[in-house]
């Protein structure tokens, strides 16, 4: 009996046009509040905001910067848990507590050398309208305001702060012909 096991064969589907959008994406642009969270807010008896990140996600922002996709996230808040976990997950483009958040994607574009065509981006609410309506994807989770979900060309199955994120991440995979490369990888 051989020890080589069979390759694996990726179980994920994703709509053709979707692929097609997903091919020329060098940047994704996050929302952590009800994107990387579930979007709510925890404060301890002192007043210190905490937050819940999904495993899941992580991993899918470390798979995007392995295949030369550049996580960036940019939120309205800021908060010492949040720098940690993107800090633990060698995010570095960050643009925490701002509202001006086209603004705050043009600056990264600018610093990456890159345009609003190779970019996606991912938010939940009103404040992300102007990032989403720019990048060449615009993307949102289930959960989304009727307006975000309007303008979303990709709106993922699962929620937000329980593997939304990674959802799209393995898309943009997909998308560049990745995916089964890491899933090998992973699966030796």
């Amino acid at each position: 009996m051989s020890s080589e096991l069979p390759p694996l064969r990726p179980a994920l589907n994703f709509d053709p046009e979707l692929l097609l959008r997903a091919q020329a994406v060098r940047v994704v642009f996050f929302d952590v509040d009800g994107v990387l969270t579930d979007g709510g807010l925890y404060f301890t008896e002192t007043g210190e905001t905490t937050k819940r990140f999904h495993t899941l996600d992580g991993h899918g922002l470390k798979l995007l910067q392995r295949a030369g996709i550049t996580p960036a996230v940019i939120s309205g808040r800021d908060s010492a848990p949040l720098r940690s976990r993107l800090a633990a997950l060698g995010v570095t483009h960050l643009r925490l507590g701002t509202e001006e958040k086209r603004a705050a994607a043009a600056s990264v574009l600018a610093e990456l050398g890159l345009d609003w065509s190779a970019a996606a981006a991912m938010g939940d609410d009103w404040p992300d309208l102007p990032m989403l309506r720019r990048a060449a994807l615009a993307c949102a989770p289930p959960t989304a305001h009727a307006e975000v979900l309007a303008v979303a060309h990709f709106v993922t199955q699962r929620l937000p702060g329980a593997g939304a994120v990674r959802e799209l991440c393995d898309a943009l995979l997909v998308a560049q012909g990745r995916y089964a490369l890491e899933l090998e990888a992973a699966a030796r």
